[in-house]
């Protein structure tokens, strides 16, 4: 059968099954069902159920619906919470009627969106209410849907310019079990309360006269955040940057011009205001008029003038104004000189795009004005190909480039080009525009409870150009990975092992960027569930061999024992991270186990945990063994003196997890043995500083590596407190110990020697002389 007859084929054939089946299902067909129903589509269906809903939306008299409900409520003896009912009118027509109010036993039911599990409801069926109070500057707040009884900021302080002598106020609310406490900073120093700033009942900062002084030039400007803490812990605010509202004065005032009529002319001034400066221009002292569509006013403080005529010359002047002050800068002269029409001048660009960068959403303008004869049409591309676009795109004036609402796609080099009509000569200057946008979170933290030894994993991923950095904080602090805490895949997950007490907190995640910060926080709980069994106690390492070991616990109580079903040891390298830690299970029954196959001459870090049915215990204490094999080779060290009193010594780390359990560094003076002293350090660290040392005097310096064997061979320096400050290696090993004598007795033994040889030699040169 051919392809193309087939849907053909299918179509006829659905009509004769459809002759045959509509007399048989119209008698127990339901209304709302179109598919057996003659000359009925798709568009109709929809059309009766939109027509069905309006419907019901036009009942004036819903109160019939809810009365029998009420009365089918009070025969089942069910009683209605009038206060906690809402009644919720999803209408997306136009001209929305406002509905009848409906009511149960004489008492009307609101209407007002409410609260769900901190989830706001309302009849817009979207999730504004519960994003739109996260704006704030470029950043906002995630917190997950948590309880209500975690903290939450409702509004953070967002970026403000204030006047000089004048009230400021910064916003905090939260919500939370209280009671909450609200404090507040400026520059991480906590702001005091009195007569000049208070904390409001909402957590509002109110400095009630906010000032600068000339004289010492001290201000409260800076960057200020609040601090919101109940029993479970504490959340710090984005921070808001506060800005004294001021206007300098001029940084370049309009320079004189003259212009050939018909020509184009170009005024410009600059100033640095906060905020930006409002700028208008004045002509011989009067406001000029920009309704002259040859008159382009660009925001940054340029005035182009295109075609001038001679009514455009004049004394010409910049107003710069904002809520801190209007300015007016210098006076500079317009002269329109007569010129031939007819002089050909190739297309000059006058003025070119900069470089720009702003947010998403804000506005660019990118200049490009041209002169020449006939006039240059200035057009515009961008340096990789793509499309401008037309939404958003506007040109003002004869060719400078508008973009509005700024989008990331926006980002690019932007290529002016002034074209002589009817000939390929042209003139190009380009412009970067980078468009920046804050941090928004892709995956945020969420609130766990976990119970006491056990592990919780934070997950933090935010987006934004550029790439946001992200940190933590635990209630408040800048968080410190440890032993237990780790931050791993570019601090984007947060991992704690072996919870205790001291990690039940409020942890935040902060992602921030040039063009904001954002936060999102979650909290960790220890969940009180059934008791776990104790710790293990009395752990201890004895050595077999050069690859095994023996390990031994004390037998726990009966008491505890019952809830115990078994033990599993933990067991790594010196070292070594807690990722290639091997762990072996043991039986409840046994209190002793061996580890084979370990490598030779090696330290191992080891802890037991024992589990129940419901969990695992909090680990025991962690012990250290060596297997046998020898002891470390000595080790290569280095000394540098800082200066007449103080010296440091670092030394090279093998290259093999395990390989020592630690190093023994010890010093004596060579004129003065009682200037000694011995430091041990574990086996990471690498360098130490000996200070408050005999000036100028000359120490010998030993280093021991050692490990569970015992010490390995030692190497020797003599450093002189005099010298330089260059950097030596230690000298090979002399195996020296404490009972070969001073290092002062052998150095005399030495110079005695030498004395000898040159005497010698005197007497055989003497002795061939007299023959």
């Amino acid at each position: 059968m051919p392809v193309a007859l087939t849907s053909h084929i299918m179509k006829a054939m659905e009509r004769l099954v459809l002759a045959h089946l509509r007399p048989l299902v119209c008698p127990s067909q339901d209304p709302l069902q179109f598919a057996y129903q003659p000359h009925v589509g798709v568009d109709d269906a929809i059309i009766y159920l939109v027509q069905k809903a309006y419907s019901s939306l036009e009942d004036p008299t819903p109160q019939h619906l809810v009365d029998s409900f009420v009365k089918w409520c009070g025969e089942n003896h069910l009683q209605l919470n009038v206060v906690k009912t809402k009644e919720m009118v999803v209408d997306f027509r136009r001209n929305k009627p406002l509905p009848s109010p409906v009511s149960i036993s004489g008492t009307d039911v609101d209407i007002h969106p409410y609260k769900y599990l901190g989830i706001t409801l309302d009849n817009k069926l979207d999730w504004s209410t519960n994003t739109d109070f996260t704006s704030c500057g470029g950043s906002g707040v995630l917190s997950g849907v948590v309880a209500a009884s975690e903290l939450a900021f409702l509004k953070e302080p967002c970026d403000v310019i204030a006047v000089r002598d004048r009230p400021l106020m910064l916003d905090c609310q939260v919500e939370g079990e209280g009671p909450i406490s609200i404090t507040w900073r400026r520059n991480g120093i906590p702001v005091a309360m009195g007569v000049k700033a208070t904390v409001l009942g909402n957590g509002t900062l109110l400095i009630r006269n906010f000032s600068k002084r000339r004289e010492s030039n001290e201000t409260d400007a800076g960057e200020y955040d609040c601090a919101a803490q109940n029993h479970y812990g504490m959340l710090i605010s984005r921070k808001a940057r506060v800005l004294l509202a001021s206007l300098p004065k001029f940084l370049s005032h309009p320079q004189s011009v003259a212009v050939d009529e018909g020509g184009v002319a170009r005024l410009t001034c600059q100033v640095n205001g906060i905020p930006e400066a409002n700028i208008t221009w004045q002509r011989d002292q009067h406001p000029l008029s920009i309704e002259d569509p040859r008159y382009t006013l660009l925001p940054n403080g340029v005035l182009q003038i295109t075609g001038v005529r001679r009514t455009d010359s004049g004394f010409f002047r910049c107003v710069a104004s904002n809520i801190a002050n209007t300015r007016y800068s210098h006076e500079a002269q317009l002269s329109v000189t007569v010129a031939g029409s007819r002089i050909y001048r190739e297309p000059t660009i006058l003025s070119g795009p900069q470089n720009l960068t702003i947010n998403v959403h804000q506005t660019a303008i990118l200049e490009c004005i041209a002169t020449g004869n006939p006039r240059p049409i200035v057009s515009w591309s961008r340096l990789d190909g793509r499309s401008i676009g037309v939404e958003g795109i506007q040109v003002l004036g004869t060719g400078n480039l508008m973009i509005s609402d700024a989008t990331l796609q926006h980002s690019g080099v932007y290529v002016c080009s002034a074209n002589r009509p009817g000939s390929r000569s042209r003139r190009t200057a380009l412009g970067r525009l980078f468009v920046q946008a804050p941090p928004e979170f892709v995956q945020w933290p969420q609130s766990v409870s976990r119970p006491a030894g056990g592990s919780a994993v934070f997950s933090c991923t935010a987006s934004g150009v550029p790439e946001p950095h992200l940190i933590w904080l635990k209630n408040g602090k800048l968080l410190t990975p440890s032993g237990n805490v780790k931050l791993t895949n570019g601090n984007t997950t947060l991992a704690i092992t072996r919870i205790t007490a001291e990690d039940e907190a409020i942890y935040q995640c902060i992602a921030e960027n040039s063009a904001g910060t954002n936060q999102a926080s979650a909290r960790l709980a220890i969940s009180q569930g059934p008791e776990l069994p104790e710790a293990p106690t009395g752990l201890r390492a004895t050595t077999l061999s050069s690859s095994s070991l023996q390990l031994t616990w004390g037998e726990p109580t009966e008491h505890v024992s019952q809830q115990i079903i078994g033990y599993v040891l933990h067991i790594r390298r010196l070292g070594e991270p807690d990722s290639a830690e091997l762990q072996e299970a043991v039986s409840k029954t046994t209190f002793r186990h061996e580890f084979n196959n370990l490598d030779a001459a090696t330290t191992y870090s080891i802890y037991l945990k024992a589990y129940s049915a419901l969990g695992g215990s909090q680990q025991s204490n962690t012990i250290t063994a060596t297997t046998q094999g020898g002891v470390p080779s000595p080790p290569s060290f280095f000394t540098k003196v800082l200066n007449q009193t103080a010296m440091q010594v670092y030394w090279e780390l093998p290259s093999k997890p395990g390989t020592l359990e630690g190093f023994r560094l010890e010093y004596r003076g060579v004129s003065n043995p009682d200037f000694q002293g011995q430091e041990t350090f574990p086996g990471h660290i690498n360098t130490h500083t000996i200070s408050h040392l005999e000036p100028a005097a000359v120490y010998e310096i030993q280093l021991v590596a050692f490990n569970g064997n015992g010490d390995g061979p030692s190497n020797h320096r003599l450093v002189s407190l005099a010298e330089g400050g260059d950097t030596a290696p230690a000298g090979p090993s002399c195996n020296c110990g404490p009972s070969d004598g001073s290092v002062s007795t052998l150095l005399v033994g030495i110079h005695s020697g030498l004395a000898c040889i040159l005497c010698c030699l005197l007497f055989i040169l003497l002795g061939y002389r007299r023959r």
